[in-house]
């Protein structure tokens, strides 16, 4: 499936806004790829699909993690956590995708996890920083994405585990063990 094909199957299942912000995680993406030596059509196609399930039912996401074997620790969370495991679910089973450093990065672009591939790097941080995000500290994180991957990963983490914790919201585990695989190795 190509990029035209991709988009045309994802606008229907989010609302306008997060279309656009799909796109911008997309060029984000292939930029950072480029950049940084990544195939820029896995790029592209994780990018694309790294929301697709971010408007479905919690319920029904949550039937989806029980019924295919999913992290069983994923029940107890809302759509924030769940839409990453289940959108990779979704591209595997209905777009076919079997790339499973695409699927990874479906999987983990909101929470992260020990050991990213760079794909999965890449993914993380252009979600985070494609250009319709505004929130305080973010041209700092676009500007380290500039000069190191994994110094951004490191920021772009902390900055999440960071907002968590100064919002008093619980921190997935997984979301732990990235940050103290970052910083454990002085990314």
């Amino acid at each position: 499936m190509e990029r035209d094909n991709y988009l045309a199957a994802i606008k229907p299942r989010m609302p306008e806004k997060r279309y656009i912000h799909t796109i911008g995680v997309m060029e984000t993406a292939i930029h950072l790829a480029n950049k940084y030596g990544e195939k820029s059509k896995s790029a592209e196609t994780a990018a694309i699909l790294h929301d697709i399930a971010k408007y479905a039912d919690e319920d029904w996401m949550r039937k989806i993690v029980k019924d295919n074997g999913l992290d069983a620790r994923l029940v107890n969370w809302g759509s924030e956590i769940l839409h990453g495991p289940v959108g990779a679910w979704i591209a595997e089973t209905e777009f076919n995708i079997n790339n499973e450093d695409i699927l990874n990065a479906i999987r983990f672009h909101t929470t992260g996890r020990a050991s990213m591939s760079k794909l999965e790097k890449i993914i993380y941080i252009a979600d985070m920083i494609e250009p319709n995000r505004k929130f305080a500290g973010v041209d700092n994180l676009r500007k380290v994405a500039e000069e190191d991957l994994n110094l951004a990963m490191k920021a772009c983490i902390s900055h999440s585990i960071g907002f968590l914790v100064q919002t008093e919201q619980q921190i997935y585990p997984v979301s732990i063990e990235c940050f103290n695989d970052v910083i454990s190795k002085n990314a």
